[in-house]
């Protein structure tokens, strides 16, 4: 028989409380984005590459029931008979808003009632014992799942067109001055985590990789940066593109990152959440794919980082030879390391987070913009799906760039060093940014 000490039920206790802070941070988040609109705006569809608000909201009610109620906690089904609708791989995001849909308020209470039910399944949980359980696991699945959600409806208010519905204090400026770029020597170092209780499947195991030695920006690229491509006939020049590249910018009519204006005194604007205002030079760039990315690279004659750079540039402790989860070291973010969390509608300019930079002094590896690499989606040596196929596996192999780092829209329950994003290489209505690596010249190896 297993017996368990004070000092465990304290810990079991401790994590309960802190799976549901993040429960009610993320339903906080939820509230916030779609009480911002009215009716009208919730079931409409901004965008065909979007699903209307509503959708996702009960979409995150409906994965929560799944999980938590009927899984983990065995209890009845709440609306059984709407599984079909939100299940997305039924239903891709242009056909949602044909669907007989929950109207707003069945959506809202829909979620209310499902919650109810999970706050009770966790006061009763062990938290253990099994897979799905172990350290909350599939608690903090959900609640990552539905600060993903947040993140994309968060993608949907900017592609919105109306008057201003959600407002944040401006993202702070620079506090140091960042250099050029950091030199990394070649080395082994710990990619992954096996260890990380919230980690999902696509970020394990962790396993060793050997990194030929480069050199990666200590920032990401500013808009004064991508201003300068701009000027330099970037989008004209047919030869710093691929041919996929070079054919969506002509098909797609690419001239700018998206949401920028230009007026007739040649000054460039940015409309973002309903407001437009000049450009900001030093803030990173978003809202560019992957093409422009890979253009701009050749522009700059560097190249977007593999992902094996990526991470060890945010992960590898030089001093102590081991992985950390930040590259400021093991602590969650706090608002001196990283901006995360919609706290700011926007990144923060270069240099704003000196707190967060790793000990090479690379700078806003978390946080600001989702960061284009090289890498196509693909799993670890030893990957196992758990606890379903659809989060990873069914989207290893296919026309996909990885992301990572997490944006200023990313909440810190789904961002960490480990943390892989992915999306096909047109897509720019995500908060996407990158920054550009090299390869060492002979005299610095």
């Amino acid at each position: 028989m297993t017996t368990h000490t004070g000092n465990d039920r304290a810990e079991t206790e401790r994590l309960r409380t802190r799976i549901a802070e993040v429960l009610t941070r993320s339903r906080a988040r939820t509230t916030l984005l779609t009480e911002a609109v009215d009716e009208a705006e919730l079931v409409a569809q901004h965008s065909p590459l979007m699903s209307p608000l509503v959708w996702d909201l009960a979409h995150i009610g409906n994965q929560e029931e799944l999980w938590l109620v009927r899984d983990v906690g065995a209890r009845e089904p709440v609306r059984a008979d709407i599984d079909h609708l939100y299940d997305a791989f039924r239903h891709p995001r242009a056909d949602r808003p044909a669907l007989p849909l929950l109207d707003p308020a069945q959506a809202r209470g829909y979620v209310g009632t499902v919650r109810e039910k999970v706050l009770d399944v966790l006061d009763t949980s062990p938290l253990r014992g099994d897979r799905l359980v172990d350290s909350g696991f599939a608690f903090g699945m959900i609640a990552q799942h539905e600060q993903q959600h947040d993140e994309t409806m968060l993608a949907t208010h900017q592609l919105r067109r109306g008057p201003v519905a959600l407002s944040a204090p401006p993202a702070p400026g620079a506090r140091v001055a960042v250099g050029d770029e950091v030199v990394l020597p070649a080395g082994e170092f710990v990619m992954g985590t096996s260890t990380d209780p919230w980690a999902l499947d696509n970020e394990r195991p962790e396993h060793r990789v050997h990194v030929p030695g480069f050199a990666i920006d200590a920032a990401p690229v500013t808009n004064a940066q991508y201003q300068a491509f701009i000027d330099d006939g970037g989008y004209r020049r047919r030869e710093l593109w691929s041919s996929r590249g070079w054919a969506h910018r002509v098909e797609s009519d690419l001239r700018a990152p998206q949401f920028w204006e230009l007026d007739s005194d040649n000054r460039w604007w940015r409309r973002a959440f309903g407001s437009v205002r000049p450009v900001r030079p030093q803030q990173p760039v978003v809202h560019v794919c992957w093409f422009e990315a890979e253009a701009y690279a050749n522009w700059a004659g560097k190249r977007l980082p593999t992902e094996a750079e990526w991470e060890k540039a945010a992960r590898f402790d030089p001093t102590t030879g081991r992985s950390r989860r930040y590259p400021w070291g093991d602590a969650d973010p706090g608002e001196s390391t990283a901006n995360l969390g919609q706290r700011h509608l926007e990144p923060a300019d270069v240099g704003a987070y000196p707190a967060g930079a790793s000990p090479g002094g690379v700078h806003q590896l978390i946080g600001d913009v989702w960061e284009w690499t090289s890498s196509g989606f693909e799993p670890y040596p030893g990957f196992g799906a758990f606890p379903y196929r659809e989060y990873s596996e069914v989207f290893f192999g296919g026309d996909y760039r990885v992301l990572r780092g997490g944006s200023f829209g990313t909440d810190p329950v789904a961002c960490r060093g480990t943390f892989r994003n992915w999306d096909h290489p047109i897509r720019r209505q995500i908060f996407s940014g990158f920054r550009l690596a090299r390869d060492l010249r002979p005299d610095e190896r």
